[in-house]
């Protein structure tokens, strides 16, 4: 491991590479800031560990093997040729593509499904649970339900399919559709397809999440029998009038307003408030009035990243949430420290084991979580962030004609995590043609 450390300090640390580098065919260097060297890309650019690791192998004249959230073949190629690394560890990027060395080295750069450094894949791992990938619908899926993350069944089934919607379970499902030998028509909106991905990924720190959408919108361009209709809004009477079988509606779902999630099981009458955005709201460019009152009954990223927005456009920010710490289950990611810090460094007001119990004039009114006791704090502009409902109005339409065979994917089906949405799309794909689904997945069974 490799730490900074003053002149002499580093004259010590050169001397012993050098001395040990007779013995040692190959330097593993690292550092010992797990949580830089496993950062996330909200936080830690790509090749970040180049200026603590690059004077190894000119010291010891030996090769040297080191990671660094490597994503794009340009940056790897980058520190072998300048002599900084001789070969590129890259677990995170491998679980995104497997394929990955095999398309640098048939030039398939356009195909390299890239790493997002979103950090899922670790979380589950810490977890204890199957490995899932935003970007690999595929991964853990290989044995159980025998995808594979770059081959698929020609389906048996080849009538037209319309997916309604074009974020990403609804990219997915059309990608995996159309390589399939399926004919697609995909209708979105908007002018802009992603949905949730184009709006997240303009976020601070979020802008690599762009390539859940842009990795797939360049595959679906080469698939002849997909066909993509933007500004495209569709009534359950469009769809009746249209001669398809299959409907997949992916219509996403929206942040509620009203402080249904973890803390309140049912609305709260006062959120219904003028001050009150959502983080809809905000993405599409509304701005509170402050002092602005943020309510993290969420726990992940989404609080956080609005309430470090709004305070460097100048608003006195308060954070209120249900946990003890800020973005809680940021801890599985491994960047809660670094969002806990970033909200501190930036002036945000930090209330932590809270619930905004309601609005009152000019203030909002904070519950404990543990003894019930009230306090206010001023508010002038209220942002919930609590939990989200599905868009799924359509599909319960659209399921009054049964000459349809109408499925919801996605998070009009169950809003979670981007990555939910993916591999749901890719679920539904998979699965098209089958007579149903199997109700026992293959699992490997020890019997003693």
């Amino acid at each position: 491991e490799v730490t900074d450390e003053d002149e002499t300090g580093k004259d010590q640390r050169n001397t012993l590479l050098a001395y040990v580098a007779e013995f040692v065919d190959l330097f593993d260097v690292t550092i010992p800031d797990y949580y830089h060297e496993m950062g996330v890309s909200r936080f830690v650019k790509e090749a970040s560990l180049e200026s603590h690791i690059a004077h190894v192998k000119h010291v010891t004249g030996k090769p040297v093997v080191s990671v660094g959230r490597f994503t794009s073949p340009e940056t790897m190629l980058s520190q072998v040729k300048r002599g900084v690394l001789d070969f590129i560890g890259a677990a995170r990027p491998s679980i995104a593509d497997p394929f990955l060395p095999n398309k640098i080295r048939e030039g398939r750069f356009d195909d390299i499904r890239e790493c997002i450094g979103c950090n899922l894949c670790y979380a589950n791992d810490g977890l204890g649970v199957p490995i899932r990938c935003t970007q690999n619908p595929t991964m853990g899926e290989e044995w159980r339900r025998g995808w594979h993350p770059e081959k698929v069944r020609i389906s048996k089934r080849q009538e037209q399919v319309l997916i309604i919607g074009g974020g990403p379970a609804g990219l997915e499902a059309a990608l995996t559709l159309g390589k399939r030998g399926v004919p697609v028509l995909l209708s979105e909106a908007k002018r802009e397809l992603g949905g949730r991905v184009t709006a997240e990924a303009s976020l601070p720190g979020l802008s690599e999440w762009i390539r859940v959408r842009d990795w797939r919108i360049q595959q679906l361009n080469k698939l002849s029998n997909v066909s993509i209709y933007r500004e495209s809004p569709l009534t359950a009477e469009d769809v009746w009038t249209m001669d398809v079988k299959h409907v997949a509606v992916a219509t996403g779902s929206t942040w509620r307003a009203n402080g249904l999630g973890r803390s309140f099981s049912v609305p709260i009458p006062s959120y219904a408030d003028p001050r009150t955005l959502t983080p809809d709201d905000i993405m599409s460019g509304k701005r509170p009035t402050g002092p602005v009152v943020i309510f993290d009954d969420d726990h992940y990223y989404m609080a956080s990243v609005l309430a470090a927005m709004l305070a460097k456009e100048g608003y006195a920010v308060s954070f209120i949430t249900s946990h003890g710490t800020v973005s809680s289950w940021s801890e599985y990611t491994a960047e809660q420290t670094q969002v806990q810090t970033s909200l501190i460094e930036v002036g945000v007001n930090i209330i932590v084991s809270k619930a905004v119990a309601g609005l009152l004039p000019g203030k909002a009114q904070l519950a404990c979580v543990y003894s019930g006791h009230l306090t206010s704090i001023p508010c002038g502009g209220f942002i919930p962030v609590t939990s989200r409902q599905p868009n799924d109005m359509l599909w319960h339409e659209l399921r009054k004609h049964n000459t349809l065979h109408v499925h919801r994917i996605g998070d009009c089906k169950a809003p979670g995590l981007i990555a939910h949405a993916v591999y749901d799309g890719h679920r539904f794909a998979q699965s098209f043609g089958d007579v149903e689904e199997p109700t026992v997945l293959r699992e490997r069974v020890v019997i003693s």
